[in-house]
């Protein structure tokens, strides 16, 4: 069984140092294949730590793309990503998805709960990661967008009823150690290990994530419930 973490908070990390983000870069794409681009990174300015992309309230500070046409920029040469971080050294890890994986996206608290579902059924697992805004990422094979909207439905789940989002082909996730703004880093929730180098197709997922996502579904409807018919105080 891999290691994973066992929390739904992430704590803060000192501030990222270029070496670090350089290091992991050339990682990703020497040990795991993947295409990686830099995206933005944060300054700091008024007493706290701003987006290089210049918006006062980016909804993401330091961790999207720095240019429209990221696309074209993703690289999976290790002496382009170290000519990218050697100007930009603060830069954002950014992994482009629909490439050689799709992530299939879920509030962390029913990603911990179909993570350790998934790990009883002894299920093959590929990395997952935790964002400081509470959501968990499942790397799976491309081709998850076309396939999760029936398979969900034929689990008995509506898609739109269901916190359970895929990124694929033209979309990115922020890779660890990329920071958003003060909420602190992204992490690994499952790691990268030579073991889990061969991804999982979507179905071999989709049951215990849909079932996580459906169960958080309606514990929130049995809430908005209970407090509508809550008396007045």
């Amino acid at each position: 069984m891999e290691e994973t973490i066992g929390v739904t908070e992430t704590a803060p990390i000192p501030q990222q140092r270029g070496e670090l983000l350089l290091d992991h870069a050339v990682r990703y794409v020497e040990e795991r294949h993947w295409d990686v681009f830099a995206g933005t990174w944060l300054e700091p300015g008024d007493g706290r730590e701003l987006c290089s992309c210049g918006v006062a309230d980016c909804p993401a500070p330091g961790a999207h793309p720095a240019v429209k046409d990221w696309r074209s920029l993703a690289s999976g040469s290790a002496v382009g990503v170290r000519r990218i971080w050697g100007k930009h050294p603060a830069a954002s890890i950014l992994l482009p998805t629909g490439r050689t994986f799709d992530a299939l996206d879920v509030p962390d608290s029913a990603g911990f709960l179909a993570l350790a579902r998934l790990e009883r059924m002894q299920r093959t697992l590929g990395p997952v990661t935790l964002t400081p805004d509470h959501r968990m990422l499942f790397f799976v094979l491309p081709g998850a967008g076309a396939k999760v909207p029936d398979l969900v439905r034929k689990l008995g789940w509506l898609p739109h009823a269901i916190d359970l989002t895929t990124r694929g082909e033209g979309e990115y996730v922020a890779a660890p150690p990329t920071r958003y703004g003060g909420k602190g880093p992204v992490q690994w929730a499952r790691k990268p290990t030579p073991a889990n180098r061969w991804l999982p197709d979507t179905e071999e997922l989709i049951d215990a994530l849909a079932y996580a996502c459906g169960s958080e579904a309606a514990a929130a409807r049995g809430r908005r419930q209970a407090a509508a018919g809550a008396p007045a105080r």
